[in-house]
């Protein structure tokens, strides 16, 4: 059995759950300059590259012996997708750190982070509405009137158009609050 073999999804999720070291160093060998390459172009170093497949593998781990694991995709993207998560959770951190330490002079930077972070959040959230919502806030945010709204939607009338709208945004300010990136951010 070499380096090289191809397990499957379930063969991984079953070594990992009895800490397999071949399944590990499988892991870890497999995915390691992929993840490298994601961090160099993301600011990170080698050393935070070990750090984030620990860590990530730690998580998967976790989710795997609580039963919590559900894949949506296939476990590579799965797993790259707490990769992101994790490292970006760093970067947060790492962010408040600098601001921190530099005073008044970096909350900006803390600022600017965070501000492209929610707008990942809000848009990934945007994109997860009923289309109907989607059309009513994209029109709101684009200045028109709720008459205009109501007229464009064939809604009865802007009271209607205003209702809708308020009920729309809260159903995405509820996406968001389940977002695991808005939940990692805390207090802003």
């Amino acid at each position: 059995m070499g380096l090289f073999k191809k397990y499957s999804d379930s063969d991984i999720i079953d070594g990992i759950r009895r800490q397999d070291n071949k399944i590990l160093t499988y892991l870890y060998d497999h995915y390691f300059e992929t993840i490298r390459d994601y961090l160099k172009k993301n600011s990170g170093t080698d050393d935070d590259v070990h750090e984030v497949l620990q860590e990530t593998v730690v998580i998967l781990y976790r989710q795997v012996t609580n039963n919590e694991l559900s894949l949506t995709s296939d476990l590579k993207g799965y797993f790259f997708g707490v990769v992101r998560n994790v490292w970006n959770a760093q970067l947060r951190y790492r962010s408040r750190l600098i601001s921190l330490e530099a005073g008044v002079a970096e909350p900006a930077v803390a600022e600017e982070v965070n501000n492209a972070l929610l707008e990942r959040i809000v848009t990934r959230s945007f994109a997860l509405l009923a289309e109907d919502c989607q059309v009513i806030l994209t029109l709101f945010s684009e200045g028109l009137s709720y008459e205009e709204i109501a007229r464009r939607m064939g809604l009865k009338n802007e009271g209607y158009a205003r209702r809708k709208k308020y009920l729309c945004k809260e159903a995405l300010m509820e996406i968001i609050k389940t977002d695991p990136e808005y939940q990692d951010l805390g207090p802003l």
